[in-house]
């Protein structure tokens, strides 16, 4: 199994697939990666509507921004929520999501999710019920070329993911005003988050 960080940060979204069917095991440990999945107050507010036909995948993929993209991939599944009674469903739809997704990368198996243009459409198909939406469509399949994320040193895939800098996104509220973006500053006793 490859080091956590390393799924992590390695982790790219594919857009084309290899044809291969997934083994039933890579399919299971995929949703099983969602399914255990925490969430607020442990509502567990989602369900996951699996197609590995082409038949089945065509039932999805109008709905969705990018159809070929679900089409070509030899596994997908729908995300839905239950949207009452919390409003965190949707962090917890993504967190489950983002498992699933790490979960493959570890494998070997690419992924990318795809947004939901016509959530009443992908309602209708999947026969959600009241209070229930359809949140995002994962393609899941083999990338076409394979690449193993130890080709390169962590060091390397931090220094070339397509992100925003730390200081964007990082504010260190322990550092005066003025001073607080990036990473908490070098004090006694504290690293950076990221060496």
């Amino acid at each position: 199994m490859a080091e956590t960080f390393l799924t992590i940060v390695s982790k790219r979204d594919h857009r084309d697939f290899d044809p291969r069917p997934l083994l039933p095991e890579e399919v299971g440990r995929i949703l099983d990666a969602g399914r255990l999945s925490g969430s607020a107050r442990n509502r567990q507010p989602w369900r996951f509507f699996t197609a590995s036909s082409a038949a089945a995948r065509s039932r999805l993929a109008p709905a969705v921004y990018v159809p070929p993209m679900v089409m070509s991939a030899p596994f997908a599944v729908a995300l839905a929520a239950d949207t009452e009674g919390s409003r965190l469903w949707g962090f917890d739809v993504g967190r489950a999501a983002q498992n699933m997704m790490l979960a493959a990368w570890d494998m070997g198996i690419a992924s990318c999710p795809n947004g939901v243009q016509d959530p009443d459409r992908l309602g209708h198909e999947l026969a959600l019920g009241q209070g229930w939406t359809a949140v995002s469509v994962l393609a899941f399949g083999r990338p076409v070329t394979e690449r193993s994320p130890a080709r390169r040193a962590l060091a390397r895939w931090i220094a070339g993911a397509p992100r925003r800098p730390a200081a964007d996104v990082v504010v260190d509220l322990d550092a005066p005003p003025g001073r607080r973006a990036g990473y908490p500053s070098a004090r006694e006793g504290s690293t950076p988050a990221i060496v």
